[in-house]
C-alpha cells in the first residue's frame, strides 16, 4: 500500500502483473487444483478446527507448489520473494482495519452498546409477524457483532425455542435467523468476511460495504416480503415471552437510548468519508468513554478489581481492546454474545491473509494469475461471463475446499487482474465474492459454516436450505445486476 492511502486509491498501473509466455495454462492451473485438493482434506480432517491454523500452512505449501513450477520455468526464488512482499505489502492497510474492527468490539460490548441493540431489538417480536421480526432481528445482531456465528449460537438459538412454541416450522425460523445472520455477515464493518474480500480484491472496506449495499438492500428486501408473506399463513399460538432475556441484559449492563450516540457518530464519520482507521478509532475510543460512565461495573470486573480507579479503568478497557473479555451472565443463551475477543480474535484472519499473499504472491511471479487470467478473458468474452466465472468458482470452492473464507481468497487472487482487463473497478470483485463466496457456505451440510450451523440450532441444513432466502438469491442477484449492467463500476484511471 502507498504511504497514507487507501487500497482504492492505489494506481492500478503500479500493480504490475508478471507475464510468463512459457507457462501453459495447465501449469497455471496446476497450483490453484492441488491447493483445493488439500484444503479440502484439510477441513475433511480437521473440520472447524482447520481455521486455527492447518488452512494457513496449506496454503504456504500451495505457494510451494506455485513455487516448484516456476522454478521448472526459470523464475528465480529471488523474483518470487520480491513479488510475495509486494503482496503483502499492499494488504497493510487491510490489517490495521482488521485490528481496530476487533478493538471496537471489545469497547463496544462493555460500553453496552452491543447489549443496547439486543435488548431494544428483542422487544420488536410479535407472534403475528415472527418471521420478519427474526430477520430484523439477527440482521441488526450481526450488524452490530460483525458476526454470524455468534448470532445464531446466541440469539437464533433463543428464536428457535420461541418459533418451536408458537408452532411455527424450525426449518422456516432457521431460514430466517440465518438470513438475517449474513446480511449482517456481509455488511457489518466489523466482519472477518467483510473485510477479506477487499483485501484481496484491491479496494477498501467501506467502498466494498457501499458498493455491495446496491446488491445485498434488494435481496434482503426480496427476503424481508418473502417472510411477512409466510407469516401470514401461519397457525401461531402462544406467545413470544423474551422476558427472561431482556431482565439477564439489564441486570448485566445499564440500558439506556444514549449509547446509540456512539454507532450514529460512526456512521456519520463514514457517510463524511472520514478515512476507515480514523472512523474505527473514533468509535473504539468513545466506546472506551461510554464505558467507563454507563458500565463502570462491567469495566471492574473485566479489570478484576472491586473498586474502580484510574489505573483499574485504563486496564478494563485495554483488555476489552486487545485481548479476549467476557462479561459474567447467568444466562448461558447470552455468555457467547457477552464475550469480545479484541484486536486478538482478529489475528487468524490476519495470519490466513498474510498466507494468501504468499500463495498469491507465487502465483503473480511466475506468471500463473496472469495466464489464468488471459484464459478465462478468452473463455468468457463479456462482462456477465467474467462474473458468472467468479460465481460459480466462489460457489465451487464452498463445495470442494468447505470454507467460505477460502471461497472468497483464492477467487479473490484469481480474478483481480481478470476484472482489471475489463476496466472494472475491484469493488465489483469483492462484491462478487461476498454475494456468492459468504453467504453460501451456511447452504453445503459439510462445510464449515453449514455443520457449525445445523449443529448449534438442531435443524438439518436441508430443512434450512430453501429458507434460507437471502443467502441463495445473493449469487442470483450479483448475475442479475451483471446481465443488465447494473451498477457495474468502471476503473478510473489517476
Amino acid at each position: 500500500m502507498a504511504e497514507g492511502k487507501d487500497l482504492s486509491e492505489i494506481e492500478i498501473e503500479n500493480q504490475k502483473i508478471i507475464d510468463n509466455a512459457q507457462l501453459s495454462i495447465w501449469e497455471a492451473v496446476l497450483p490453484v487444483l492441488i491447493l483445493v485438493g488439500m484444503l479440502a482434506y484439510n477441513v475433511f480432517v480437521f473440520g472447524d478446527d482447520a481455521l486455527s491454523g492447518s488452512n494457513q500452512f496449506i496454503l504456504l505449501m500451495g505457494g510451494a507448489v506455485a513455487a516448484f513450477v516456476g522454478f521448472r520455468n526459470k523464475v528465480s526464488y529471488k523474483t518470487m520473494i520480491e513479488e510475495v512482499a509486494e503482496n503483502v505489502k499492499s494488504t497493510s492497510g487491510a490489517i490495521l482495519i482488521l485490528l481496530m474492527v476487533g478493538a471496537l468490539a471489545g469497547t463496544w460490548l462493555i460500553s453496552g452498546i452491543i447489549p443496547a441493540m439486543i435488548y431494544y431489538g428483542l422487544q420488536v417480536l410479535n407472534p403475528t409477524i415472527f418471521l420478519a421480526a427474526t430477520l430484523i432481528i439477527c440482521a441488526v445482531i450481526s450488524i452490530a457483532t460483525g458476526s454470524s456465528w455468534t448470532t445464531a449460537a446466541t440469539v437464533g438459538i433463543a428464536l428457535i425455542g420461541i418459533g418451536e412454541a408458537l408452532g411455527i416450522s424450525l426449518g422456516m425460523t432457521a431460514g430466517a435467523v440465518l438470513s438475517g445472520a449474513y446480511f449482517g455477515d456481509k455488511m457489518s464493518p466489523m466482519s472477518d468476511t467483510t473485510n477479506l474480500a477487499p483485501a484481496m480484491a484491491g479496494t477498501d472496506l467501506f467502498t466494498h460495504i457501499k458498493y455491495m449495499a446496491y446488491t445485498t438492500v434488494p435481496t434482503i428486501t426480496v427476503t424481508l416480503v418473502i417472510f411477512i408473506i409466510l407469516g401470514f399463513f401461519q397457525n401461531t399460538s402462544g406467545q413470544a415471552d423474551v422476558n427472561t432475556l431482556l431482565t439477564d441484559i439489564d441486570k448485566a449492563f445499564n440500558i439506556s437510548p444514549w449509547l446509540f450516540l456512539v454507532p450514529i457518530a460512526v456512521i456519520v464519520l463514514i457517510i463524511k468519508k472520514t478515512p476507515p482507521l480514523v472512523a474505527l478509532l473514533a468509535g473504539t475510543l468513545l466506546g472506551g468513554i461510554f464505558a467507563l460512565i454507563f458500565q463502570p461495573e462491567v469495566v471492574a470486573q473485566v479489570a478484576n478489581v472491586e473498586k474502580l480507579d484510574f489505573n483499574s479503568a485504563y486496564k478494563g478497557v485495554l483488555q476489552a481492546i486487545t485481548v479476549e473479555t467476557s462479561v459474567a451472565t447467568e444466562n448461558e443463551a447470552l455468555a457467547d454474545l457477552f464475550t469480545a475477543g479484541g484486536m486478538a480474535k482478529m489475528l487468524g484472519t490476519i495470519w490466513l491473509i498474510l498466507c494468501a499473499m504468499v500463495f498469491g504472491g507465487v502465483m503473480d511471479a511466475i506468471g500463473a494469475l496472469a495466464r489464468i487470467s488471459s484464459f478465462m478473458l478468452n473463455l468468457f468474452d463479456s462482462i456477465f461471463g467474467l462474473f458468472a466465472s467468479t460465481v460459480f468458482t466462489c460457489v465451487g470452492l464452498n463445495f470442494t475446499a468447505s470454507d467460505q473464507y477460502l471461497a472468497i481468497v483464492v477467487p479473490g487472487k484469481m480474478y483481480a487482474k481478470a476484472y482489471t482487463d475489463k476496466g472494472l473497478a475491484p469493488e465489483n470483485l469483492s462484491r462478487t465474492l461476498e454475494d456468492s463466496g459468504t453467504v453460501t457456505s451456511v447452504l453445503i451440510p459439510w462445510n464449515t459454516c453449514g455443520a457449525y450451523h445445523s449443529g448449534v440450532l438442531g435443524v438439518p441444513v436441508f430443512d434450512y436450505a430453501f429458507y434460507a432466502f437471502f443467502n441463495w438469491l445473493s449469487p442470483f442477484m450479483t448475475l442479475l445486476f451483471a446481465a443488465f449492467q447494473i451498477k457495474i463500476r468502471k476503473l478510473v484511471k489517476a
